[in-house]
């Protein structure tokens, strides 16, 4: 049975992201740290989904949603130098964060390398 049939979905290694910011202007300077950094994520061939979310009604709440190709490609992304940037200045225009890793059960995703 393919994917596309029904089967369960695996492989992958996601997670999902909830940051708030301290406030509007703090939001605005985590936005843009973040968009210096997607640079950097773009050209990750382990990393298959990287997206940033604003919650509706919740101005000041980024969630992120993170899928890679294995752990590996993973600890490959947190190694990167603009991951690790990312990682030390963030801080500054946050409240919180909340970090729900995932476990995959079924869906529709990206084609990763190696499969069919």
């Amino acid at each position: 049975m393919t994917e596309a049939e029904g089967a369960p979905v695996t492989g992958g290694y996601a997670l999902v992201v909830r940051f708030t910011t301290r406030d509007a202007d703090a939001a605005r300077e985590f936005d843009a740290l973040v968009a210096r950094t997607a640079e950097g994520i773009r050209t990750e061939p382990g990393t298959l989904v990287y997206v940033a979310h604003v919650p509706e009604g919740e101005p000041l709440v980024r969630v992120f949603y993170e899928l890679y190709a294995d752990r590996d490609a993973f600890e490959a992304h947190e190694n990167q130098p603009h991951t690790k940037h990312f990682l030390k200045e963030r801080e500054q225009h946050l409240t919180s964060t909340e970090v729900t890793f995932l476990n995959e059960q079924t869906g529709k995703r990206p084609a990763m390398e190696g499969t069919t």
